[in-house]
C-alpha cells in the first residue's frame, strides 16, 4: 500500500511540476536545458538532504554505496543516472517545449511503465501475465486515444 500511495504523490508531482514546466518554457524567456539545468539543481541539495536522512539516521537503507560491485555501480551511473536522468529529461523537456503537455506527459509517460513491464519480464524474468499484457495494450491504446494518434486538434 505504501508503494501505491508513493506512486501517486509522485504522479502527482510530476504532472503539478512539468505543468510550471510547460508554462515557463512557453515564455520563450528559458529553455528547455537551461529549465533542467535549475531544475537538476534546486533538486540535488534536496536529495543530498534526503539521503542523509534516511540513511545516516534513520537507517532506513545500506549507506555504502563505493562498495558496491563494478556492474551494480555501472547500472546505477549509466542506467539510472545517464538515460534515465539525463537523456530521458533532456529528450522530454525538448518536447515540452515543442508540444502541448496534454500530449507530450502522456506519450511518455506511457511508454515508461510499457517498457518497464517488457524489459522486466525479458531481462529480469519478471513474471509475464496475460494480465499485465492486456493492461500495456491498454495503456498504450488509451494514449493514441487521448494524444490523437498523432494528428494535431
Amino acid at each position: 500500500m505504501k508503494a501505491v500511495l508513493f506512486a501517486v504523490l509522485a504522479g502527482l508531482c510530476w504532472g503539478i511540476g512539468e505543468l510550471f514546466t510547460r508554462s515557463v518554457l512557453q515564455t520563450r524567456q528559458i529553455g528547455p536545458i537551461t529549465a533542467i539545468a535549475v531544475r537538476s539543481t534546486v533538486a540535488l541539495p534536496v536529495l543530498w538532504i534526503a539521503y542523509l536522512i534516511t540513511v545516516h539516521i534513520a537507517g532506513a537503507e545500506p549507506h555504502d554505496w563505493m562498495k558496491a560491485d563494478t556492474g551494480t555501480l555501472l547500472k546505477l551511473i549509466l542506467g539510472s543516472g545517464l538515460v534515465a536522468g539525463a537523456a530521458a529529461m533532456v529528450f522530454f523537456y525538448m518536447a515540452l517545449n515543442l508540444g502541448e503537455i496534454s500530449r507530450v506527459k502522456p506519450i511518455a509517460f506511457a511508454l515508461a511503465p510499457a517498457t518497464a513491464v517488457l524489459l522486466g519480464w525479458m531481462i529480469l524474468h519478471e513474471p509475464m501475465t496475460v494480465r499485465k499484457g492486456v493492461a500495456v495494450a491498454l495503456i498504450l491504446a488509451g494514449v493514441v486515444l487521448l494524444t490523437g494518434g498523432g494528428a494535431k486538434h
